[in-house]
Parts: C-alpha cells; structure tokens; sequence
C-alpha cells in the first residue's frame, strides 16, 4: 500500500529509448579518448523504451516501485532517504536525493529491455528518471544537462566511470556519431533513413552475461597503467569507428560490414570473454543465411547481438537465429529520443 495517496497534481511520464552500439565502445569512458584524437563512437537508438512515472503523493513519503524487476521500497521522507546507504533501488533512490524533492511522490520503473542486455537499458532509464524528476521539481535543464546528471549518478551507483555514449541515444533517437573532443561532447546526426538500418540489421538476445564477462573497468585501468597493447587496440578501435562513420555517410555497406568483422576480432582478442558458445554459434547460423558480419552489444559476455545482413535477407537470419537458440528483439530505429507527458 502507499500511505497517503495522490493528489490532484498530475502523473509525469518519461521515457527513453535503448541503444544498439556499432562501433567506439568503451574508447568513450572519460579521458581515455583524450588519448585518442578523433575518437568516436557510433550507436542508433532502437524502439525498446524505459519508462519512468512520477505520482505526487500526499504528506512526505517516497515510494519507489520497478515494475520489471518487481523491486519496492518506501520511506517516511527525504530525510530517511538521504541518511540511507542501501537501496533496493538504487537508480530511482540516488536521483531523487540528488533532486531533493520537497513533496512526497511515488516513482514508478519499468524497462522492455532484457536483463543484461548491453543496449543501455540502465543509461536509457537514467535519463527518464532524471527528465521526470526535473519537471517535478520544477529544474528547468537542458539536454546536455540531464546528460552529465545521469552519467554522473550512474557512476556514483556502480562504482566505476561511465562511458556517454549510452546516454545520447536516449535523449535524441535516430543514428548518432558523438565525437569525443577536448572542448566536450559532440553528437552529429547521421543523416540514414531508419527504413535502411531497419532493412539491414538483427538485434537478438542470447541470455543475461556471465558474472566472468569482460570488465571495462580492468580495461580502463591497463590503458591508464600505460599497457602498449590495450592503448595500440584503442588506437585501432578509434581508426575502425571513423571509418564505420564514413562508409555509413556513403551508405557504403560492403565496407560496413568489413570494418564490423574486424572491430569484432579486435574486441574479441582484447578481452577473450566477450563472446559465449551460444553467441559463436548464432554469428556462424546467421552467415549461411544472408549475415555479413556481427558483434555483441556492450560488454558481451551474453546479452544482446546486432548482426549486419543482407539487404532483404532479416528476415530469413531472424528465423535461422530464432531456430538456434537466440530471440531475436524487434528491431525499429526509435525516431524521437526522450518524450514527457503529464
């Protein structure tokens, strides 16, 4: 039960859309890509929503609730939230404290995206939860702005630096290509109709990662220790995503689906738990039916597979994917970033 019930004021609904990464990872946690002129990464935004509901509450309790998790919590005011340590949700606690609201509310979660995906349900739920919370607090913010408030809280609840690129697809939608530059972020739209990524791409899912998948964080910290190898991936891994940007610009596939292959075996060299059995066997099923190259989303370990296939042959690699052991996501570029209603 929630103590108090609602007042007149109205419900505020926010949501964002999850991601599909295509090439740059990683390179985009602060300052690695300091190191690295010309960085980028390159991502489109996909039509699995997060969603984030605020009800005002009479008196001064915060109630949070996730809906896809099936997590609750409650306290008697801000001030029993701020003294608190632990949450059973730790993503809506940490927002709020951070907002501070002056009255009570309910705050209700819920993500389409499957558990361990690596399409940045989390960052996409961030930024739902940090847009919401700002039109209940009456913060007037600007995208950039919810930006660093969500990559920033994010970092507080993991304990390790976040990368930015997951947020953009949230907050804008449609193919991005965020160049990673001294002076600051900066997002480009990448002029493709979303009818062709659509055509030419399969999301699957292959399960929820192994706890001994790759870690960003030892990564980040060999790059910054100075270990010749992992700086000379970066380096690679920079050069592969400039040239996806361009042949992407150029609707140039063949090349597309060359430097995919290869950002895949580089991934794959530098941090050898990215790829699992299930996910070998889905890229080998998926190329004796029209796919052209293939690659996990975030971390790997498990979680989610994009595949580039040929023109009219989704279908045909869905069905073969479907067949061998993967479940395979709708995939339709999310035209619109962030919404809010109330």
């Amino acid at each position: 039960m929630i103590s108090g019930g609602s007042t007149a004021a109205p419900t505020i609904i926010a949501q964002a859309p999850c991601r599909a990464d295509l090439a740059g990872g990683t390179i985009d946690l602060w300052p690695l890509y300091l190191f690295h002129p010309g960085a980028l990464t390159l991502n489109f935004a996909v039509n699995i929503l997060t969603t984030c509901r605020i009800t005002p509450l009479k008196g001064k309790s915060i109630h949070f609730r996730s809906v896809d998790t099936r997590r609750e919590e409650q306290f008697a005011n801000f001030d029993a939230l701020r003294r608190a340590r632990r949450f059973r949700h730790a993503l809506a606690a940490r927002l709020v404290q951070f907002f501070a609201p002056k009255e009570g509310l309910l705050v209700e979660t819920d993500s389409e995206s499957p558990a361990g995906a690596g399409i940045s349900g989390s960052s996409a739920l961030m930024i739902a939860t940090t847009a919401a919370l700002a039109r209940f607090t009456d913060r007037h913010l600007t995208l950039e702005q919810m930006r660093v408030i969500a990559q920033n809280v994010e970092a507080q609840i993991i304990a390790v630096p976040t990368g930015c690129q997951d947020y953009y697809p949230a907050l804008y939608g449609g193919v991005s290509a965020l160049h990673l530059d001294a002076d600051g972020i900066h997002r480009e739209a990448v002029p493709v109709t979303p009818e062709e990524i659509e055509s030419r791409f399969v999301l699957a899912y292959t399960g929820a990662p192994r706890k001994s998948g790759i870690n960003n964080w030892e990564v980040f910290k060999a790059h910054i220790n100075g270990d010749k190898r992992v700086f000379r991936n970066f380096e690679r891994i920079a050069e592969i995503a400039g040239g996806m940007h361009r042949a992407l610009l150029h609707s140039d596939w063949d090349e597309l689906a060359r430097l995919l292959r290869e950002e895949w075996k580089l991934r794959r060299t530098n941090a050898p738990g990215i790829s699992t059995p299930l996910i070998d066997k889905l890229i080998k099923v998926a190329g004796k039916h029209g796919g052209r190259a293939a690659k996990a989303c975030g971390a790997g370990g498990g979680g989610c597979v994009i595949f580039l296939v040929e023109k009219g042959a989704a279908s045909r690699v869905a069905t073969a994917i479907g067949d061998n052991g993967g479940r395979v996501l709708p995939l339709q570029v999310a035209r619109d970033g962030l919404r809010i209603s109330t």
